[in-house]
């Protein structure tokens, strides 16, 4: 009788151990990115393997992350203070307790940070736009040359991301051809700014069905002998391999032992290109109902070529936030949604979206709806250089 319990005791243990992780972890170069890039504990010595232990490239470069930390920091303090702190009761208001922890950002290139902002008890967000990842190892291989001309570039690429939580396709489109990984530095300045930090970095794609499948050493090895390619035809050509296209940041409050998962979908979120590559709404779906974030999405939403994510956010959608760039009144009402405003609009930000149906339809839905403020910028101003946010949401059974 001991024996068996014994057995049975072990076989216990077994079942809830954690399964071996999948892929290669890359959280070494995640660490070194955190530190050099996005300006993480700043206030510790560099990593010697960036410098090969040598007192002279160490004192050069130590200067030379400083001085970029200052830039940074200064930036993110601003940054914080205006949205994490300030903006936090306007967030407390009207974001509801119950959202789902799962939110999928659309056209979210680069912007962990604003998904913070808006929902800091999120468990799980995927952020989707063109732009692709980024390969990490560079880091421990460039020199210091290298390093200084690409932290320049990186600053010139998200400026407008730490000012005002948005950016331009320009830089976002420019951020794939860096040294240093444009997106993935992004968002662990993201985590730096919410207080969080990796535990895991791993790249992805999916089955046909929609699962993730983890890249092992041997896929990486094989995408290595190829070329990276843009997913649009204007947009430049990433300058590392396409497996590193998606993905996935383990990350945890610093002093807290919950892990939460970031991921990036690199992917071309128009209907032709959804049409030969299904995957990404199938594995969507497994979601369930989701809290959804848009925001600086170039209006994508309001044209008939971008139907099928539009379809998927509305059939999916348990709250949505986002500016006029979201889901224009027409197609919301359709799906029995309503919509809530804040802040003033008085038109569409870039030329060739206004004096449309669906400009018209949101300056009617702000111009009949009751006057709700908005104390910051997030995301696109309109016409006037005006804040605003729209909350859709199903109407209330």
């Amino acid at each position: 009788m001991l024996r068996i319990g014994l057995a049975c005791a072990l076989v216990a243990s077994l079942s809830v151990r954690p399964a071996a992780a999948e892929g290669v972890d890359f959280i070494d170069d995640a660490k070194l990115l955190y530190r050099v890039a996005a300006c993480g504990n700043a206030v510790e010595p560099l990593p010697a393997v960036l410098t090969k232990g040598d007192p002279k490239t160490t004192k050069v470069l130590q200067k030379i992350v400083d001085g970029h930390c200052k830039r940074i920091l200064d930036y993110m303090a601003k940054f914080r203070a205006q949205y994490f702190d300030k903006g936090r009761a306007w967030f407390d208001e009207v974001v509801p307790k119950t959202v789902p922890s799962t939110v999928v950002y659309p056209f979210g290139g680069g912007d962990l940070i604003s998904a913070l902002v808006a929902f800091p008890t999120a468990t799980e967000i995927t952020t989707i736009s063109l732009e692709q990842s980024g390969d990490p190892r560079r880091i421990s291989k460039l020199t210091v040359n290298q390093i200084d001309n690409s932290l320049g570039v990186l600053r010139r690429d998200i400026g407008g991301l730490i000012s005002v939580g948005s950016n331009t396709s320009e830089n976002l489109s420019a951020g794939q051809r860096n040294d240093l990984p444009g997106q993935v530095s992004s968002f662990l300045l993201g985590l730096v700014a919410g207080g969080y930090e990796p535990v895991s970095m791993r790249y992805f794609t999916f089955d046909d069905l929609g699962a993730i499948k983890y890249l092992e050493q041997a896929d990486i090895d094989a995408s290595d002998k190829e070329k990276g390619k843009s997913l649009k035809g204007d947009w430049q050509d990433p300058s590392f391999p396409r497996a590193f296209s998606n993905v996935e940041i383990q990350y945890r409050k610093i002093g807290d032992t919950a892990v939460r998962v970031h991921r990036h979908v690199g992917w071309n979120l128009g209907d032709s290109y959804l049409k030969s590559n299904p995957a990404l709404i199938k594995h969507l779906e497994k979601k369930g109902k989701v809290t959804i974030l848009t925001k600086g999405a170039s209006y994508l939403l309001w044209r008939t070529d971008f139907s099928l994510i539009r379809n998927y956010m509305l059939d999916h959608l348990a709250w949505m936030l986002s500016d006029s760039t979201g889901i224009p009144p027409f197609y919301a009402r359709q799906s029995n949604m309503v919509q809530e405003t804040y802040g003033y609009y008085s038109g569409a930000f870039l030329e060739g979206a206004q004096d449309g149906r669906h400009d018209q339809a949101f300056m009617d839905l702000w111009r009949t709806s009751k006057k709700r403020k908005l104390p910051f910028r997030f995301g696109y101003v309109d016409k006037e250089k005006q804040a605003h946010l729209v909350v859709t949401r199903p109407k209330d059974k």
